[in-house]
């Protein structure tokens, strides 16, 4: 049994490695809200200036940690709001020449009306600063274009309110729509579809750690597909359902008391994680048969049974993922095409949830083949590696859940 414990621990371990520990200085997008008047563009800006004035490319790194410059970016994290700005101001003109800002042919000047930089709390914790950018504009009436360098990270640019709202997000740089002055940009149905489907897939892999984690709870429970199944189909439903319904405003969770889900998501993780390891302490012993090369006898392919209990709890947290995952559309409005963009998006996380699913399994795959075990699902490596896997999951959603109540 040992060395069974020994083959689990290093696949969980290598399934794991990369996810169980939350990234504190994450790359995550900036978000401007674009107003175009007659004479003006004016830009509100919100993102994390820190990286921006050490230089950092964002387009090069995840995680800030991982650059060169990442003692830079954490000095300027742990300083005060004017001494920051001076180091703002100092950047701007490097910063202002990575945005390309036009109407028509001409290239605006931006220029750093206004920022507004919050107290220093917890350097580990990002810190996002408000930029009111303006730029003059000539009187010919032409729309507006906002190009943006993907070394300063993605951008989501959003114009106007409402149904007619136009929003587009700049992952890896690039050029908006052109913007028209009053009103909003239009859409084209086929470029929404796309970009909400990309960002779905996008809060899952690589930046869900939490539902990655809760995913693989779900594979961990069972190395077989029925069970497996009945939790996913539990799970999309749940999910689907609270993600429309706060979509679209039915059900409003205040931003003061998203840690409340956010919280209660990382308790989902620690009991499913919790839950396996108790259906693997209820599996009985089989056959050295089946641990080996040889004929596995059918009274001992059975897995455990998937009960409503499970499948219920399953639904439940699923319903919190899915106003977790309303957060994130919130950033991005759905404004035109809303059901189609709403479907599109849900698309995305799911085809994030089954890559997960699939890589996890080509993954334990591989490690059977290289190490000649038998790949079954009812051998007693495979339990290995759930009990392993499943532990490491608990005791990363533990954490989270200290994280998230005492320590944010």
């Amino acid at each position: 049994m040992a060395a069974f414990l020994r083959l689990g621990a290093t696949m969980a371990l290598a399934l794991l490695v990369s996810i169980a520990a939350g990234r504190a200085h994450e790359v995550q997008p900036s978000v401007a809200d674009v107003t175009v008047t007659g004479d003006a563009l004016v830009m509100e800006l919100r993102t994390a200036i820190e990286p921006l004035v050490a230089g950092i490319d964002l387009s090069a790194v995840e995680d800030t940690d991982e650059s060169p410059l990442a003692g830079l970016s954490d000095r300027l994290r742990a300083m005060e709001p004017e001494a920051l700005a001076a180091e703002l101001a100092r950047a701007w003109p490097a910063i202002a020449a990575r945005m390309d800002l036009r109407a028509g042919d001409a290239a605006l000047d931006p220029v750093l009306e206004e920022v507004v930089i919050p107290p220093v709390g917890d350097v580990d914790t990002r810190r996002d600063s408000r930029l009111t950018i303006r730029a003059a504009l000539p009187d010919d009436g032409s729309p507006v274009t906002v190009g943006w360098d993907g070394g300063l990270g993605g951008l989501i640019v959003r114009q106007g309110e409402g149904e007619d709202a136009y929003s587009a997000f700049l992952s890896a740089g690039g050029t908006t729509d052109p913007l028209p002055r009053g009103g909003a940009a239009e859409a084209g149905l086929g470029e929404a579809v796309a970009r909400y489907l990309v960002s779905g897939f996008d809060h899952i892999v690589p930046k869900g750690l939490d539902h990655i984690l809760f995913v693989l709870g779900l594979l961990f429970y069972a190395f077989a597909w029925r069970p497996l199944l009945w939790q996913v189909t539990a799970f999309t439903a749940a999910h689907t359902v609270t993600l429309a319904l706060a979509t679209v405003g039915v059900v409003d969770i205040p931003d003061g008391s998203m840690w409340i889900v956010e919280s209660v998501i990382a308790l989902s993780i620690v009991y499913v994680a919790v839950e396996n390891l108790l259906v693997a302490h209820r599996t009985r012993e089989l056959p050295a048969a089946a641990n080996g090369n040889g004929p596995i006898p059918d009274a001992a392919l059975e897995t455990p049974e998937i009960g409503w209990a499970r499948i219920g709890i399953v639904f439940a947290f699923g319903l919190l993922h899915g106003l977790g995952f309303a957060s994130v559309l919130s950033e991005f409005g759905l404004g035109q095409h809303l059901v189609a963009s709403l479907i599109a998006f849900n698309v995305g996380v799911e085809l994030g949830q089954l890559a997960v699913i699939a890589a996890a399994a080509i993954l334990v795959w591989v490690a059977f083949r290289v190490l000649h075990r038998r790949f079954h699902p009812e051998a007693e490596a495979f339990r290995a590696v759930s009990v392993v896997g499943s532990i490491l999951i608990a005791l990363v959603g533990a954490w989270w859940v200290i994280e998230r109540t005492l320590l944010g």
